[in-house]
């Protein structure tokens, strides 16, 4: 089975922390990921306005979000001014790269772009793009290559501007397959791979699931057959601090079924566009997490 690895950094805590932490775990078991960072201003304390989201203090309450990120971190943007983590913290992205993993855009304002980027216009979401955009090529000297919505979430203006900017593929949404996305009436040429595992987040305290038996349940998801593989969605605020034995578990049990690990670029280059379709992007809920995330539709044509 071929399992892309994609880290999504959150915060400046997750930067500063837990990346370099993956970074010696990745090095450990001799693997590439594909890391995406939050390149502007931590707020993450701005995401209390989820409150009355559905499904939203269960999933707080089941992941111990506080012990997770960090009590200062959950006051940025709120009590405390939210730092800017590409100017604090730039040098780790950059080691990053200098290891050989492959570096991404994740959004710019994380909270800002999960929380409104599904019903904001074309200019909204460009000043996002260009702003984070502008700060990859600030921290590494060049553009981004690919790019993951945060949260999973979208919209037909950031597909298309995804094509415009140039990126070679993105992971903005969740599915089974690779597939060129259609939203509200707009393609875009930007290849899309999706997200195709369970996340941590949202499957402990579900079943009796717990951190001591989480990977279990995420290898034994890795075993049905996808046509491009599959796509695991890790955050370095979990797998790359308090859960890092989860992840260790992970990595053990998958190289030792004899899975291929890579990056996206990695799951990329198998693939034959040629001969992949055009599927629509619709929003649906995902098992264990709040919300409407963007999904894979059904083809078109």
């Amino acid at each position: 089975m071929q399992i892309a690895l994609k880290v999504d950094v959150d915060t400046l805590r997750g930067t500063l922390d837990g990346v370099p932490a993956l970074l010696r775990l990745f090095d450990k078991f001799q693997v590439r990921a594909t890391f995406l960072f939050s390149l502007g201003p931590d707020h993450t304390g701005r995401a209390l306005r989820r409150v009355f989201r559905p499904g939203f203090l269960s999933k707080v309450r089941r992941t111990s979000v506080a012990s997770h990120y960090g009590l200062k971190t959950l006051m940025y943007g709120t009590l405390l001014p939210g730092p800017h983590i590409g100017r604090r913290a730039g040098h780790v992205m950059r080691e990053v790269a200098a290891a050989g993993h492959e570096v991404g855009i994740h959004c710019y304002d994380h909270i800002r772009w999960q929380d409104f980027v599904a019903r904001k216009d074309a200019e909204w979401t460009r000043r996002e793009m260009q702003r984070a955009s502008d700060v990859f090529q600030e921290v590494f000297g060049h553009k981004a290559g690919v790019i993951g919505a945060a949260g999973w979430q979208i919209n037909a203006h950031a597909l298309a501007l995804e094509e415009e900017f140039g990126f070679s593929y993105a992971s903005d949404v969740r599915g089974e397959s690779a597939f060129y996305p259609l939203m509200e009436g707009v393609s875009s040429a930007c290849l899309q791979i999706p997200t195709t595992l369970p996340t941590l987040d949202e499957l402990i305290g579900v079943d009796d699931i717990s951190a001591a038996n989480v990977h279990k349940a995420v290898f034994e998801a890795s075993r049905k057959a996808l046509p491009d593989g599959h796509v695991y969605t890790l955050h370095a605020e979990l797998e790359g601090m308090a859960l890092s034995p989860v992840m260790q578990r992970l990595l053990a049990g998958w190289q030792a079924a004899g899975d291929t690990l890579g990056t996206l670029r990695d799951s990329s280059a198998t693939l034959d566009r040629a001969a992949i379709p055009t599927r629509s992007v619709l929003w649906g809920e995902v098992p264990g997490r709040s919300g409407m995330l963007a999904v894979q539709g059904p083809a078109q044509g």
